[in-house]
Parts: C-alpha cells; sequence; structure tokens
C-alpha cells in the first residue's frame, strides 16, 4: 500500500508533493487535518483564520479525490483518524512545537523542509565558517552567489550588492497615496462562504474567541490566485517598489509593496519562483535593478535568514529578554482598539491591522514594534500579539524578527542596535503627523509625542548599553545634552497608562 502524505496548513503549493529530494509518490494519498485546537490555543484575527481555512479547502478542492481531508479537535486526532495505525510522510513542519509533535508519532517519517531556497545545514555550515559572527547582508551575498540571483558572472549586477541608499525615499509629500497600479485582488467563492460560516459556529458554540475583522478576503488563497498575484506585482508593480519601500502613508497602506508573504508562508509560492520573476524583469527592462534588488533582499535575503535563524537560534530563543522588559501588552493594544488611541501614526496602523491582519514592514518595526520596546513591554507577549495578529506570521516569522530584530531582546545576537525612533523619524518617512494632536517636535507638554518622549525614556533607561554600542552612542550623546530631561521622563510616564 503507498504511504500517505501529510499536508500542514502551510504547506500547500505544488512543490510539497512534486518528485526531488524527500519526493513524495505521485499517487500517494494526501492527508490534511482542520484542526480546532490551533485557533483554541489562541485569539487569532479573524482575517488570518479565514484565510488560512479558505487556503486549506481549496487546496483539498484541487486534490479531489486523493486527499482525506478531516475535522477534528487536535492533530493527535485526526491523524489517527485519517491514517489509524499506518505510515505516513510529513515535510519538515515550521514550528518546533510541529516538529516535536511528529517525531513523537510512531511510524512517521520527517522528510527535508520545502518552500525556502537553502538546506538547513547549508546554513549552519556557513555559520560555523564565521563562527557564530552573523551579519545579514554577509548571509544576503552569500545565497546571491550560491543561487546565482542578480549576478553578472561573480559580480552583482550592476556592480553593487546594495541599493538601500535608493530605497529610503520619504513619501510625496502633495499626494494622499502613491498611485501605484492597483494589487491584486482574490474573488471569494463558495469555500469562503462555508469559511465564514465554521468560524461563527466555532465562536458561537465552541468558545473560540477571534480578533480583528473578517472580510473581504485580501489575500491569495489558491495556488492559482498566488500564481495571479505574483505576476501583478512583477508586471506592474514591482518597478515603482524601491524608492518609497519604507516610506508609509496613511491612505495608501499598500504603496507598492508585494501583498506576497501571506502566499509565500503558506506555501502557495516558492520564493525560487518570486525572485526568478523579479530578476526576469530586471533582465527585460521592465523594473530597475533598486526594485529588483530590494525585493530580492527582502525574499531572498531577509526571510530566508529568519527562517534559518529560527532553527539556528534553537527553542530557547523565544525567552530572550536582555532588556529585562516585564510590562504586560495593554487591552487596548491585545484588542486593536485604534479608536482608543489618540496618536495619529499608532491609531492608523492599528487600524490597518485591525481591518486587514497586514501592514507592511515600516509600521510594524517602527510604529508597533518601536512602541512597545519604548514602553518596555513583555517580548514574549509582544512576539506572541504579532503571530496572532498578522495574516503571514508564524512561529518561526515572528520569533527571530519581533524578540530579535523588533525588541532587541536577544541582546544584539540578530541585529546590531534597537530598531526604534523619536516621532521625528515617523514625520520625515509618512504623513501620519500631519493632523495629529501630538507634534513630534515636543518632547514635553500637552503636546509632547508619545514617540519622542518614549524615546529619550527608553535611551535613558539602558543608557549604559546603549553608550557602548558606535550605533547608538550618538543617542546618549544626545540625551546628555538635554536641559530639560527630567521633565521628558515625567512627561513620557503619563503614557504608561492607558492608549497614547
Amino acid at each position: 500500500m503507498t504511504t500517505a502524505h501529510w499536508l500542514f496548513g502551510d504547506q500547500l503549493g505544488p512543490h510539497f508533493l512534486t518528485r526531488g529530494p524527500g519526493a513524495v509518490d505521485q499517487d500517494a494519498p494526501v492527508v490534511m487535518i482542520e484542526a480546532r485546537s490551533v485557533f483554541r490555543r489562541r485569539r487569532f484575527h479573524r482575517a488570518k483564520a479565514h484565510l488560512v481555512l479558505s487556503a486549506m479547502r481549496h487546496r483539498a478542492a484541487e486534490l479531489g479525490d486523493r486527499v482525506r481531508y478531516v475535522h477534528a479537535e487536535t492533530y493527535r486526532e485526526g491523524l489517527r483518524e485519517a491514517v489509524g495505525r499506518d505510515p505516513v510522510t510529513v515535510h519538515h513542519p515550521t514550528s518546533h512545537a510541529a516538529v516535536r509533535f511528529v517525531r513523537s508519532r510512531p511510524r512517521v517519517e520527517v522528510l527535508p523542509a520545502r518552500g525556502f531556497l537553502l538546506a538547513h545545514d547549508a546554513f549552519r555550515a556557513w555559520a560555523e565558517e564565521h563562527d557564530g559572527h552573523l551579519r545579514q547582508e554577509d548571509f544576503y551575498r552569500w545565497v546571491r552567489r550560491e543561487r546565482d540571483l542578480l549576478m553578472d558572472g561573480a559580480e552583482p549586477a550592476g556592480g553593487r550588492w546594495n541599493h538601500d541608499h535608493d530605497n529610503r525615499e520619504p513619501p510625496p509629500r502633495d499626494t494622499p497615496t502613491l498611485g501605484a497600479p492597483t494589487p491584486y485582488r482574490p474573488q471569494e467563492n463558495d469555500i469562503d462562504e462555508e469559511v465564514r460560516a465554521t468560524l461563527d459556529r466555532w465562536e458561537r458554540e465552541d468558545g473560540i474567541r477571534f480578533a480583528g475583522r473578517d472580510g473581504p478576503r485580501r489575500f491569495p488563497a489558491s495556488r492559482r490566485e498566488a500564481q495571479a498575484a505574483l505576476r501583478r506585482f512583477t508586471g506592474h508593480r514591482l518597478a515603482g517598489f524601491g524608492p518609497h519601500e519604507d516610506a508609509m502613508l496613511a491612505g495608501d497602506p499598500v504603496m507598492s509593496h508585494s501583498l506576497l508573504s501571506s502566499s509565500l508562508n503558506l506555501g502557495l509560492l516558492d520564493p525560487a519562483e518570486c525572485v526568478a520573476a523579479a530578476e526576469d524583469a530586471y533582465r527585460a527592462g521592465e523594473a530597475p535593478l533598486n526594485s529588483v534588488e530590494g525585493f530580492v533582499r527582502q525574499v531572498a535575503g531577509w526571510r530566508e535568514y529568519v527562517w534559518q535563524l529560527y532553527w539556528y537560534f534553537g527553542e530557547d530563543y523565544r525567552n530572550s529578554n536582555a532588556l529585562r522588559h516585564h510590562e504586560p501588552v495593554p487591552e487596548w493594544f491585545a484588542d486593536l482598539d485604534a479608536e482608543a488611541v489618540t496618536a495619529r501614526c499608532l491609531a492608523t496602523v492599528l487600524a490597518q491591522v485591525r481591518d486587514t491582519g497586514w501592514t507592511h514592514h515600516i509600521p510594524r518595526l517602527m510604529v508597533l514594534g518601536s512602541f512597545a520596546l519604548q514602553r518596555g513591554w513583555d517580548p514574549r507577549e509582544v512576539t506572541d500579539w504579532f503571530h496572532r495578529s498578522f495574516v503571514d506570521a508564524y512561529d518561526w516569522v515572528m520569533l527571530p524578527n519581533v524578540t530579535g530584530m523588533s525588541q532587541y531582546a536577544d541582546g544584539g545576537r540578530m541585529t546590531t542596535k534597537p530598531y526604534t525612533s523619536g516621532g521625528a523619524y515617523i514625520h520625515r518617512m509618512s504623513d501620519l503627523c500631519s493632523g495629529c494632536a501630538y507634534r513630534p517636535s515636543d518632547r514635553t507638554g500637552e503636546r509632547a509625542c508619545p514617540f519622542t518622549t518614549g524615546y529619550w525614556r527608553f535611551t535613558h533607561r539602558h543608557r549604559s548599553l546603549l553608550a557602548g554600542n558606535q550605533r547608538t552612542s550618538r543617542a546618549v550623546q544626545g540625551l546628555d545634552r538635554l536641559s530639560d530631561l527630567d521633565d521628558v521622563l515625567h512627561t513620557d510616564r503619563r503614557f504608561d497608562d492607558g492608549a497614547p
């Protein structure tokens, strides 16, 4: 009898069934398990729950009679119902907990991971060559060479590895939108109606709670939709992506971003096809190098780096708390209560997350994450909040991104400095300060910006750490020049209780 193959809900593309290293028999029956316990353990964003279930059910419909689709309370119960005591294969799951589970089951064979560019062993060998002194830029250049991405022989295309200097422009000041071509938007179908009914029933009968709002579905739930989204991005939006990829506009949260992260992380797209499509656009003269390099850096550089570090650092990494931050995430933040917030930047971004389960990387890092860092919130709680609240978030995504980069809880293992700023940065890189009750330049008084006061209080709290880091020592020097530091610290304390 042919051994069945188990697909997790983030292993939905054809590359999880095709031949190759760790190949699956082309006639093997497929097992898929919809486990309610996943949604019971955490209060996920409803749009995220909808997308995951819709994508799973779309994949099951594509597989037809080949799939055994099981509705169960837990994976353990679902696996027992689907295969009993028979053997089953599964590709390496994407979380420590899932790996522990599959390896604890009898007669489960774990095949190599799919959906990434490099094997774990290759990364570990590279890391050992660098004696554990890891830099994302070094890794990115190594991946480019290994995979021959944007290379002209032995040199990077255009003669430069890094085009960040060209990709950090502030947004246009005379328009509320960037004016980019619209992104691909999927059309809901009967499967989405069934999913919505399931979620309603879970809330009504099973006591499962969600955050945020659901619908209409904004992200691909099938391979066909994901491919259409990739074509739309590389053919119409990639050319304008680079220059403003770090900018923010209140009326244009999407700008020229790809919106492909959820499709990649569901396994609907393979990263190799995404970077290849971007490079093809550059070689055909359809997109400038700075935009293409910026996108390739996101996928082959940062995404791949985060995936590899998740396994390299190990499970105890989630307990990192080098800054000793222990304040709980407040209820208004956990509930995505944008109406409770006065600060326009934070209210705008929180509303984007509430309504869509998504916002791009700069609002995540420099608004949401920066505010949490300044307030001293517990990094485990912050990481969990990001995991629950974003449609593209998984444990492997958020543990390094939030614990390491956003909250600097690892003390610098992943990044060389804490990422936080005063209101001046947000004002320069967005239109979010316009019409705000606070002024980014004010650090005392009724109109003092919570990010500005928070920045100086954070710097004061961690003075010794920041003074010893060449990338942050100037911030301490600036702190020492403040004649009104006591007033600044007193002003900032008013943001400790309740929303700013």
